[in-house]
């Protein structure tokens, strides 16, 4: 087969990257042809993605890339997060910025929202955890306070959709980004009718669902002549949530029993299975069941992630202390097992002003012992993760009925050494970690799949496992961290 050419666009909360992966049948190789810092904007006191900027940066990739494989490529596709949206008018115009989902809008909107529909009633519906950050309470607070803009909307589309329709003209959410917003149902595999008529909605507004994988439509042809493209490419949704990527190119084996946990800004830690699992016991555990590739359901729990390490850092920095990852990573390694632990979920831990600050706040609420130094406050963060991660392991475990021999750590967060040893030691179980580039890998896979260059999912997985390297850490002191669990276990009943 002659090698072919995909262009991945990657999109974070942190930062974007566009993609060149080539693949020759056998491995794929992927070449970073650039990357972006992506930083919200405040617009009247709203916080806001810079969609304008976001684009350019895209096509600059584009181009970029275009030019390192030769004016050849074979499919474009976007990930991103999920949750957050624009709208477009009649006229198919962007009407303004894509609200952040750390905005404050939603502050009060669950409640709101309960009280017109019962909470096991959208659980029974959508499958989907309760966060405030969930698009079904970004539209309550749309329709509250900016209802004209729903007025004078034509299509809701998702981010890395939105993306997509501007690279491509095609307006339609792919399925497991559809599936983030708490209106979505995984059974029908279709927009929730019960909860879209009672937030008062208009459904005419929700844009057609794709499955992962599908064709939309060719690059816009300015776009490919800016790029030097010798014929405009297909647009493919891959899985247009990063999540859903990343999970794809997880490298497990037939027959293995494993979790997987998505190591980022979010961690996202769950087992994939064949059909939704929406019962009373996985609304009480706070699981969520949304849509993988190929027809496969992501039974998992958002955790906190990494965000309480990137806000330290950005604290630090603000106060002239700045430091990098590594060596954030290096002083929590040199200051030894941590005597305070908080829980990563705790309101007080979503969008804080002094990260370092909320983390000691909640150790004096709790009666602990306050981390002082920056080591110190990254050990006792890395820990309560690992921790955090257990504690979802026993629940998935107990909800799902799937056994747990293998835990796969994917994206950015499989890089920390120090994090992948903690989380084996609390779990007991070997990890896997990497690939780190697990998002761009599923991204590209994916096309390929698309395009019939990999036959199914199996086979992307063979194809990961040729094409990438990865760690194996084993369980350690088994004693220290039972008295860990134990002292979380008191910590979550006294919050």
């Amino acid at each position: 087969m002659a090698a072919k050419k995909f262009l991945g666009v990657d999109l974070g909360a942190e930062s974007g990257r566009v993609l060149l992966g080539t693949f020759d049948g056998e491995r794929l190789t992927i070449e970073e042809a650039h990357r972006f810092r992506n930083e919200p904007v405040r617009l009247h006191e709203t916080l806001c993605w810079d969609l304008p900027r976001i684009l350019f940066e895209v096509e600059r990739g584009i181009v970029a890339a275009a030019a390192k494989a030769g004016g050849q490529i074979d499919g474009v596709g976007c990930d991103s997060w999920g949750v957050d949206f624009g709208l477009l008018d009649r006229a198919g115009a962007v009407l303004s910025h894509p609200v952040h989902y750390r905005d404050a809008r939603t502050e009060g909107m669950v409640e709101k929202v309960l009280r017109r529909i019962p909470r096991e009633s959208i659980y029974a519906e959508t499958g989907v955890q309760f966060l405030a950050l969930n698009t079904l309470f970004q539209i309550a607070a749309l329709l509250e306070h900016t209802p004209e803009l729903l007025r004078a909307a034509g299509k809701l589309l998702f981010f890395g959709d939105l993306v997509h329709y501007l690279l491509s003209g095609r307006a339609v959410s792919e399925e497991s980004l559809a599936s983030t917003s708490q209106m979505w149902n995984p059974v029908t595999r279709d927009w929730s009718g019960p909860i879209v008529t009672s937030l008062g909605l208009p459904r005419e507004i929700l844009p057609e669902v794709v499955r992962s994988g599908t064709v939309l439509a060719p690059l816009r042809s300015e776009t490919a002549k800016a790029a030097g493209l010798r014929e405009a490419p297909p647009v493919i949704a891959p899985a247009s949530h990063d999540t859903a990527c990343a999970i794809a190119a997880v490298p497990a084996r037939p027959g293995e029993d494993w979790a997987y946990l998505s190591s980022g800004t979010w961690s996202l830690f769950g087992v994939e299975l064949a059909a939704p699992r929406i019962t009373p016991e996985s609304l009480a555990a706070s699981f969520t069941n949304e849509a993988g590739v190929s027809g496969t359901t992501r039974f998992l729990r958002n955790i906190n992630g990494l965000w309480l390490v990137q806000e330290c850092r950005r604290r630090w920095a603000r106060d002239g202390r700045d430091m990098d990852y590594a060596q954030l990573t290096a002083f929590a390694e040199a200051a030894g097992s941590s005597r305070c632990h908080i829980l990563p979920g705790d309101p007080s831990f979503f969008a804080p002003d002094d990260m370092p600050e909320a983390i000691r706040a909640f150790c004096r609420r709790t009666g602990q012992a306050e981390p002082a130094t920056p080591g110190e406050v990254v050990r006792c963060a890395l820990e309560s993760l690992a921790l955090a991660y257990r504690e979802a392991a026993d629940q998935v475990r107990a909800v799902s009925g799937r056994s747990i021999e293998r835990l796969h750590v994917v994206g950015g967060g499989s890089k920390n050494q120090l994090l992948n040893q903690l989380t084996a030691d609390a779990l007991g179980v070997p990890v896997t970690a990497g690939p780190v580039e697990a998002t761009g890998v599923g991204n590209i896979l994916i096309q390929a799949m698309a395009i019939g260059a990999v036959r199914d999912l199996a086979e992307l997985r063979e194809v990961v496992r040729r094409s990438t390297q990865t760690a194996e850490l084993e369980p350690e002191r088994a004693g220290e961290w039972a008295e860990k669990r134990a002292a979380y276990r008191r910590i979550t009943e006294s919050v």
